[in-house]
């Protein structure tokens, strides 16, 4: 006997222009928005359930930033040390090459050992060729003011004339004396660089792109006038920097990606990190005598604010520092998760948990990487201090100056890791939830699932897919 064959069904994706064929517009106009536009909307129920967590969170940083905000830098007086030192602008007008005996003739004399720094440094200067160069200064009360800085040969800093610079004041050294060279002013290859950055980002990602350097900014300005004049009022360095790490985290997503399902699993699963990086940082801070007072410059700050707890400092430098890189992890493991839901939505929380973690363990090793490495590039010199010496692995490991670094890296690659497990469940189970909610048509009286009558846009219409979806097992049961 001869049947007429059912027509075959049309192709997963719909034509790019045109109007869909009738009776198939409904189900495959959404599908065609999900695969290319925002990520689909999750159950009324699920977003009250999201909300009744993050607003509460987000009260609380509301509350936190409002309590402790400081109101500006507290004054002291200056001391003229490091950074502590009155500065201004200066160019160098005037370049002058001559023997280094006639510009230093009081230097003792070398002794003909050149096997020091010393030695070195005296042979050159006796034999060697000096620059004098003329300053001006170009701000401030004293602009116009011209000085001499005398150069020597072995010097790191080679001025040449028409340089700008910047020169330190000390208004209590004798007048002759009260300014020197202290930096070259960088600030015009600083901002080219810096507006060639704006330019590819907003270039490659147009509106997302402008919407982070948005985000980017106002992470600087909560830095700068709430985190840093916070921790110098004398406020808890660990409060302080949970409560700006979250403002800085709730505003950068939200503004980046949206105000969608989506984004919250992905500030959820940074949230439930970061309390992870501060409880581990706590205890190995504390376990490991570690002060966080190791160079000048943190023992600069501890003599002018002696109230500041440097040990919680160091704390809130690992959590700060390891926000920027938990964004990227916990939104692409949710993007991730979101997509794989849409190619597949007969996908349970099992089967989508799987496969996201799958592709959180490539993250892992290329982010756990990227970290240390960055934390010992920026270590380098001193890890070649060491090497120098000869020092035994263990040796290094041990100073404190290395310690904080392998305690900063290993609490923070923790936390990173943790991260990768934690958002892909939470994105798991809040897609996975979400379509089992929906109740399955083809059981309901009067309901038609012809082909043309699709019960939910871009989701099988059947009982046993599902069943299957609940069970994260639909690709065997499909079959």
């Amino acid at each position: 006997m001869t049947t007429t064959e059912p027509p075959p069904p049309p192709p997963p994706q719909p034509p790019v222009s045109g109007t869909p064929p009738e009776g198939h517009g409904h189900g495959h106009g959404h599908g065609h928005s999900h695969s290319h536009g925002p990520a689909a909307p999750v159950s009324q129920h699920l977003r009250k359930v999201i909300a009744a967590v993050l607003i509460p969170f987000a009260t609380a940083v509301v509350v936190g930033l409002v309590v402790l905000w400081p109101g500006g830098t507290p004054s002291h007086e200056r001391t003229g040390v490091g950074f502590d030192r009155q500065t201004q602008a200066a160019k160098v007008t005037k370049v002058q090459e001559l023997p280094c005996k006639d510009l230093s003739p009081s230097q003792t004399p070398p002794n003909g050992d050149t096997s020091t720094a010393e030695g070195q440094s005296a042979q050159s200067t006796a034999t060697g060729i000096c620059k004098k160069a003329t300053v001006e200064v170009t701000s401030g009360e004293d602009k116009g003011r011209t000085f001499t800085e005398i150069i020597q040969p072995d010097s790191p800093r080679q001025l040449k004339q028409g340089q700008e610079v910047v020169v330190a004041y000390e208004p209590k050294a004798p007048e002759g004396l009260q300014y020197s060279v202290t930096d070259v002013n960088r600030k015009i290859p600083m901002a080219l660089l810096a507006g060639i950055f704006a330019l590819a980002v907003v270039v490659v990602g147009r509106l997302r792109g402008v919407m982070a350097l948005v985000a980017l900014a106002i992470s600087f300005m909560v830095l700068t006038f709430f985190i840093l004049p916070a921790i110098l009022q004398g406020s808890n360095p660990l409060v302080v920097a949970v409560i700006g790490a979250s403002a800085i985290m709730l505003i950068a997503l939200y503004l980046c990606h949206g105000l969608t399902a989506r984004t919250s699993v992905a500030v959820l699963g940074t949230l439930i990190s970061l309390l992870l990086i501060g409880l581990l940082g706590s205890l190995f801070i504390g376990w490991a005598a570690l002060t966080g007072n190791t160079d000048d410059n943190t023992g600069l700050i501890h003599g002018l604010y002696p109230s500041i707890d440097m040990s919680g400092l160091l704390l809130a430098g690992v959590i700060i520092g390891s926000l920027g890189v938990l964004d990227d992890v916990t939104v692409t493991q949710t993007s991730a998760v979101w997509e794989l839901h849409q190619a597949n939505p007969t996908m349970g929380w099992r089967g989508l948990y799987r496969a996201g973690i799958r592709i959180g363990r490539d993250h892992i090793a290329s982010v756990v990487n990227t970290l240390v490495l960055a934390y010992a590039g920026a270590a380098l010199p001193l890890l070649l201090l060491f090497s120098i010496a000869q020092s035994s692995v263990g040796t290094v490991a041990n100073s404190e100056l290395v310690a904080e670094e392998i305690v900063r890296t290993l609490i923070g690659s923790i936390g990173l890791v943790a991260s990768v497990p934690v958002t892909t469940a939470l994105a798991a189970l809040v897609v996975s939830a979400d379509r089992s909610t929906i109740p399955d048509r083809s059981t309901v009286p009067g309901r038609s699932t012809a082909p043309g009558h699709s019960t939910a846009p871009g989701r099988p219409s059947t009982a046993g897919a599902t069943r299957a979806s609940r069970g994260g097992k639909g690709r065997r049961r499909k079959r």
